[in-house]
């Protein structure tokens, strides 16, 4: 993805309240606030034009990261119908500036961002079904183009469910296998962003370890995995069944050996180095 320079504008000076944002050269322009400023965000002279939006926030039943993603001839008119929905509690639309958007271009989009939330697997997508509208070949390209900006964009202003799950560092031209070993079981992952994937394939062990049940994240961790499908029980071994990403080297470590590790440790590249000594060159 090419550099780019964000401006951002703190409405109230909050970093956590009203924003916009603007990417160099280009025609869009995100506005974002949390939903007890609801009022204040769609009363930006913004919230008239045609765009997408993007509510997020989580799911009160299943305790999930949720989003659901429409799009609007007019934000302001649309949005104001999902008072009703719950799970969310931010809010963030992107227009264009240059008004330029029509419904084809607002509908493509929409269809191509809930696809590719679903593939990202960061969150739960609420919509029902999918949008999309077919567009002339150079339209469509001129919307692949918007997307991708929105995908610099959106992180920025706190929303990740379009960022894969094995997302390269950026800059980096090969990122570094690293493993993590225990009692003959092998997990295999990389650096992340946001913390560390751990590769479809891995193992962890079976059982947790008597310890865990004073300090409970990993056995809690274990069990959420396993109700997602992501982690499923084998004869004597647990085996990841998709890419999963940890806040922390040690937080991914804790799961595979059921039970506290320090991941600096845990984890080592192919010639048996650490992190942590990896670290310190």
């Amino acid at each position: 993805m090419p550099s780019a320079t964000i401006k951002i504008f703190l409405v109230h000076g909050d970093a956590k309240r009203l924003r916009t944002a603007e990417l160099s050269n280009w025609t869009g322009k995100a506005v974002a606030g949390p939903r007890s400023e609801f009022d204040s965000v769609l009363a930006r002279d913004e919230s008239h034009n045609s765009g997408v939006y993007f509510l997020t926030g989580i799911d009160p039943e299943t305790g999930t990261n949720t989003v659901y993603i429409g799009e609007a001839e007019s934000i302001r008119d649309r949005v104001k119908s999902h008072l009703d929905k719950d799970f969310w509690n931010h809010i963030v639309f992107i227009t264009s500036k240059d008004e330029n958007l029509t419904k084809s271009h607002i509908r493509y989009l929409e269809g191509r961002l809930i696809d590719q939330a679903k593939q990202a697997g960061r969150a739960q997508v609420k919509n029902s079904q999918g949008g999309g509208a077919r567009l002339p070949e150079s339209d469509r390209e001129d919307m692949e183009i918007f997307l991708k900006k929105i995908h610099q964009l959106l992180p920025v202003l706190g929303v990740e469910v379009l960022v894969p799950t094995s997302i390269k560092a950026a800059g980096a031209t090969e990122l570094e296998l690293l493993s993590c070993e225990i009692k003959g079981l092998k997990a295999a992952g990389h650096l992340t962003p946001n913390g560390i994937v751990v590769f479809a394939g891995s193992q962890a062990v079976l059982n947790e370890r008597p310890s865990s049940h004073k300090y409970p994240w990993p056995v809690n961790m274990r069990q959420k995995l396993k109700d997602e499908g992501a982690l499923t029980v084998k004869t004597d071994h647990l085996l990841f069944m998709q890419d999963v990403e940890f806040s922390s080297p040690s937080a991914a470590a804790a799961v595979i050996h059921g039970g506290h590790a320090n991941g600096l440790t845990a984890w080592k590249n192919k010639d048996g180095k650490s992190l942590k000594e990896l670290e310190s060159i």
